[in-house]
């Protein structure tokens, strides 16, 4: 059994107290399960809920999940929290784009410190996000999220990750592993049907780029499995040139 992130575990006791009976389930998903965690991973939780919260309640939960979400370097500390709240209603019937109560990641902190929690609002990228949880998550309360969600139709799959991909290039500067690896995990799915955890992605990516485009997806890779820091400063010619092939073969 795979044993229980305690970042997931802290989450789970905030998630379940602050809203008690609303809960339908809670899931841990992602790298913790899907080929294990990396040394920059995030912990990934998903919760299900009957109602949506209250302006009150989601101020609580993201000031508890700030106390216990760790930095996204990889200095041995606490891991860094993205924690996804989904009413069930909006989620059954199926329709696109899904729409999320709250989320909570390390890319928000600043927002957070602000006072700033952004509202409820229609993701394109929580159809992967589901499709990924449904393909491997483990429950911890509630019914297996295979019961509760249907599986998310392939062409709102493929939709999503055409309409994520804008947002996503627009935050390239300062996000440059992320970015390159998320373009090789959505290029493979668009290709394959498969959701492939980042390193399998880059691997699969990198045997189908042309040679001039490699290098800065091989170091990404690198760092990903083996954590450390990478200076992009110096490679934003090469990492833009990758950006822009990756972005064809996705379009």
């Amino acid at each position: 059994m795979t044993p229980l992130p305690d970042e997931a575990e802290a989450a789970f006791d905030i998630l379940t107290r602050e809203l008690g009976n609303s809960v339908v389930g809670v899931y841990l998903f992602g790298s913790a399960l899907a080929g294990g965690l990396r040394p920059n991973s995030d912990v990934d939780v998903l919760a299900i809920i009957g109602q949506p919260p209250d302006a009150l309640v989601r101020r609580r939960i993201v000031e508890a999940l700030m106390a216990v979400s760790g930095s996204p370097e990889d200095d041995g500390t606490t891991r860094p929290l993205e924690v996804t709240l989904l009413c069930r209603q909006a989620l059954v019937p199926w329709r696109y784009p899904p729409r999320s109560e709250l989320v909570y990641g390390e890319w928000l902190r600043d927002e957070f410190e602000q006072g700033r929690i952004p509202p409820a609002a229609a993701d394109p990228d929580l159809a992967v996000v589901l499709t990924t949880a449904r393909q491997q998550s483990l429950a911890l309360c509630g019914p297996e999220l295979e019961e509760l969600i249907a599986p998310i139709p392939e062409a709102d799959l493929r939709r999503a990750i055409v309409d994520s991909l804008p947002g996503l290039v627009a935050g390239l500067e300062g996000d440059e592993r992320n970015v390159l690896l998320t373009l090789a995990r959505m290029w493979m799915t668009l290709e394959t049907g498969q959701i492939a955890s980042k390193d399998v992605a880059a691997a699969w990516a990198l045997e189908r780029l042309p040679p001039a485009h490699r290098d800065p997806l091989a170091l990404a890779r690198r760092a990903y499995l083996e954590g450390g820091g990478d200076d992009w400063a110096l490679r934003m010619p090469q990492v833009e040139a990758l950006v822009g092939c990756m972005q064809r073969a996705i379009a």
